[in-house]
C-alpha cells in the first residue's frame, strides 16, 4: 500500500472544496493570495478560520507587491483622466498600504506582517 501524502503540517488532504465566484471576486482573491506569499489554499482556509494571514517578505511577495503597484498606477492615470475610482481599486491601495506597512513594521519578527484585507 502507498504512503499517504501529507502537507507541510502533516495533514492529509483528501477532501475538496469547491465554490464559484464572480471574475471581480476572483481578481481580488489572486491579489489577495499575490500579496501574501501563501499558496491559495492556505490562504482562503486560514480566512475562513479567522486566522491572521502573515505575509513573509520573499522574492514573490516584492514581485507581486511590484506588479499591483504598477498596476494601481495605470489606474491612477486613467482615474485622472476623468474617469471615477473603483471601490476595487481602493481594496487594492489598502491591501498594498497594510502588506506595505506591516513589512515596514519594527515589532513583528523581521519580513513579517499580518495581512487582514
Amino acid at each position: 500500500m502507498s504512503l499517504k501524502v501529507r502537507d507541510e503540517q502533516g495533514r492529509w488532504c483528501n477532501k475538496a472544496v469547491a465554490f464559484r465566484i464572480s471574475p471581480e471576486e476572483d481578481a481580488q482573491l489572486e491579489t489577495a493570495v499575490a500579496l501574501s506569499g501563501l499558496t491559495k489554499q492556505d490562504y482562503i482556509i486560514r480566512r475562513l478560520q479567522c486566522r491572521d494571514v502573515v505575509v513573509q517578505g520573499n522574492p514573490r511577495v516584492y514581485k507581486a507587491l511590484r506588479n499591483q503597484l504598477a498596476a494601481v498606477l495605470d489606474e491612477l492615470q486613467r482615474v485622472a483622466a476623468g474617469k471615477t475610482i473603483s471601490s476595487d481599486l481602493l481594496d487594492t491601495i489598502n491591501l498594498i498600504a497594510v502588506t506595505l506597512g506591516g513589512l515596514n513594521d519594527t515589532s513583528n519578527t523581521p519580513c513579517e506582517s499580518s495581512l487582514t484585507p
